[in-house]
């Protein structure tokens, strides 16, 4: 007994020896395994297709964005990019403390005689701000003004300002209602109804005259009523001499990527700011875009278009170190001018083939990439390519869409009493091209669109429809089933009586602004994202797939 204990004892030893050591060489592998995942992991960007952007980009051969461009999104739509410093918002437990800090709590007794409503009575506003947050449900109330008198004894209007919960974004819109007041149980101030969106037209903020009243013809045309004075889209001013050498430029030439599609030109665009980024300088912007020819009334490319256009240049200054091409020209040719034995360092860059990890250690106060190689080589974008990619992210989160252009957004939005559905119809050239899309034309037809939304949005919804379409009564039949809205209902929102017309001139020399197909898309792709029930084209009213035969 003794013997055969003595010769199993080691073996069971050894076995137990062997599964530990098994068991800590599996932790360490997977220890090891979690920090090279952890290290080489490259989150998504913001993008709605961003896998298929970085495999059409790359592509040499097929290097332009060819993909479907009817929907854009950009740093604001992203979910995980809350605001860092939201504004904080009026909520039932606020009302309450509100409630709490009125002092004079007594009643009216004889509620019944009184025939006039005091709008300055705290109790009102409390009564409006708690009927605004059982009718809007979809709205953040950041801050009201003190109600004032309606039209009538009984009315009061009221002004606040808001943001959509779909907006990630900190920027705050205004709106500016007409209540009718009663009296609740025990005499308290109840909303009886309320008027549409920019119906309290008391509570409207004074007009500001920016420049006097402006001629058309023969006839004068007055000046919106007032402009959003949040909006600071001025260019930056680098400084003294001094302060222009002390600093770090990266300056991109213009490229390739100048003239075409507008999703290309900010693939590329935010390359060159991740590059900054990432070496810690100030990038060079030019402010002039080039508007490719499918999104003009003219069907050519034009020039001249300015970046505050179409996107938050206020927002971008925020989010980055940014100045404008212009200014830091003129800056660098006058240091040059009075320092002609002491000019500035400039290390020139030939080709994208240097890597943004070979100009880490540069100490040139200037680093500038120019792009005179033939396409596709001057891409822009080429930059970020192969290594570069793990150490460049595009900052989505800088691009904003214009706040210009949200406005018209909330306006339509409001006007529909933010209760609405909506439907997303491409057609244009892919519904002609019967190869890659060879269902889509007799799927969006409107025969078509009647039969699929019944089953999907009830009868005499707010139905706005985003779409290419050039044909206005196309989606004539859809009127007898819903209160059909298009973005070219609201033309007023950007005609020559407007707060955009007016703003968007300033910018532009005072030269009328076209709202071109860009600006639709833009405006098309917020209103969409705002419904409370949406249809898309390629995931509910076709079956083919969005980038053509066997790409879904």
């Amino acid at each position: 007994m003794r013997e055969l204990s003595s010769t199993t004892d080691p073996i069971g030893q050894n076995i137990i020896k062997l599964v530990s050591n098994v068991c800590f060489s599996v932790f360490v592998f997977s220890v090891l395994i979690f920090t090279v995942i952890a290290i080489t992991y490259q989150p998504p960007d913001p993008w709605e297709s961003s896998r298929a952007l970085t495999k059409v980009f790359t592509d040499v051969e097929n290097a332009t964005f060819k993909t479907d461009t009817s929907v854009l999104k950009t740093g604001e739509d992203d979910p995980a990019a809350a605001p860092a410093l939201a504004p904080s918002a009026i909520t039932e437990v606020t009302i309450e403390i509100s409630e709490n800090r009125i002092e004079n709590k007594t009643v009216v007794s004889e509620c019944s005689e009184m025939t006039a409503v005091n709008c300055s009575d705290p109790r009102v506003l409390i009564a409006i701000e708690r009927f605004n947050l059982r009718v809007f449900k979809t709205i953040v109330f950041l801050e009201y003004q003190t109600p004032v008198n309606g039209s009538r004894l009984d009315e009061c209007d009221v002004s606040w300002r808001f943001r959509n919960k779909k907006e990630k974004s900190w920027r705050k819109y205004r709106d500016f209602r007409r209540f009718k007041i009663g009296y609740g149980v025990n005499c308290t101030y109840k909303v009886m109804n309320a008027k549409g969106w920019h119906s309290g037209i008391n509570a409207r903020r004074p007009r500001v005259r920016v420049n006097g009243t402006r001629s058309s013809g023969n006839a004068k045309v007055a000046p919106p009523p007032f402009r959003d004075d949040e909006i600071n889209d001025t260019i930056p001013v680098l400084g003294s001499g001094n302060d222009f050498r002390k600093g770090k430029y990266l300056y991109y030439s213009r490229g390739g990527d100048y003239c075409k599609g507008m999703n290309h030109y900010l693939w590329s665009f935010l390359c060159a700011l991740g590059e900054a980024q990432y070496l810690n300088r100030t990038f060079v912007m030019d402010l002039s875009i080039c508007l490719s020819a499918t999104h003009t009334a003219s069907k050519k490319d034009e020039e001249g278009k300015d970046f505050r256009f179409y996107y938050d240049f206020e927002h971008l200054k925020e989010a980055s170190e940014i100045v404008e091409e212009g200014e830091f020209l003129k800056d660098w040719k006058k240091w040059d001018n009075t320092h002609k034995k002491k000019k500035i360092p400039v290390r020139k860059v030939a080709s994208y083939k240097v890597t943004p990890m070979q100009l880490k250690k540069d100490k040139s106060t200037i680093i500038w990439r120019q792009f005179d190689a033939p396409e596709p080589e001057n891409y822009w974008y080429r930059v970020c390519e192969g290594q570069a990619a793990n150490y460049i992210q595009r900052p989505w989160h800088a691009l904003w869409k214009s706040k210009r252009l949200m406005n018209i957004v909330s306006e339509i939005s409001g006007q529909m009493d933010w209760d609405f559905d909506a439907v997303h119809v491409v057609r244009g050239e892919k519904a002609q091209n019967k190869e890659l899309w060879p269902h889509l034309d007799a799927d969006t037809w409107p025969d078509a669109l009647v039969t699929k939304l019944q089953g999907i949005v009830q009868p005499w919804r707010n139905l706005y429809i985003a779409t290419n379409e050039p044909f206005y009564h196309y989606f004539d039949k859809l009127r007898s089933h819903y209160k059909v809205h298009l973005l070219d209902d609201y033309k007023e929102l950007w005609g020559n009586t407007s707060e955009w017309y007016n703003e968007t001139s300033l910018l532009n020399e005072g030269h009328p602004v076209d709202f071109d197909g860009y600006m639709r898309v833009e405006v098309d792709t917020e209103v969409l994202y705002r419904a409370k029930t949406r249809v898309e084209t390629f995931y509910n009213l076709t079956s083919d797939c969005k980038d053509g035969i066997n790409t879904c």
